[in-house]
């Protein structure tokens, strides 16, 4: 097979595909359109070595070898976890546990709403007035727990 025949193989268009994604993974951010890239890549490699493949096949297999890229990817990540300075930085309700709010709309039957920044959360805890200040002592879902301070 010549070089320009290889040009127009399928394999080259699956490896200039993959070259392609490989590239807007590096223009674009997130990381996904590289498992994307792994799997036309592969895809372009079982091609040149078993030309003449139906396109089914080629589509089945880059399925198949992308869904392979992406769970090599999802075990990489989860043992490779990222240490950070503040592990309460996805988890809003935790980090405002100890925190003096306002209720805004009275508790009664340990159902209310607090004051919390320029918005109001579902509160429950002890019946309270509104105006009262509560203390935040934890969470369920959205829902603060809160006692009186």
């Amino acid at each position: 097979m010549t070089f320009l025949g290889l040009w127009w193989s399928e394999g080259a268009l699956w490896l200039a595909a993959a070259l392609a994604l490989a590239i807007a993974e590096l223009i674009a951010p997130g990381f996904f359109m590289i498992f994307l890239a792994v799997g036309a890549a592969t895809t372009g490699f079982a091609v040149l070595i078993v030309p003449g493949m139906p396109l089914l096949v080629q589509a089945l297999l880059f399925a198949l070898f992308t869904a392979g890229a992406v769970a090599l990817g999802r075990r990489w990540y989860r043992r490779s976890e990222v240490p950070t300075e503040d592990p309460l930085l996805n988890d809003r309700t935790s980090r405002l546990i100890g925190t003096m709010v306002e209720v805004c709309e009275p508790i009664v039957s340990g159902e209310g709403r607090v004051k919390v920044g320029d918005g109001a959360w579902k509160a429950r805890g002890p019946d309270a007035d509104a105006g009262a200040v509560v203390r935040i002592v934890g969470a369920s879902g959205s829902v603060l727990l809160v006692e009186p301070a």
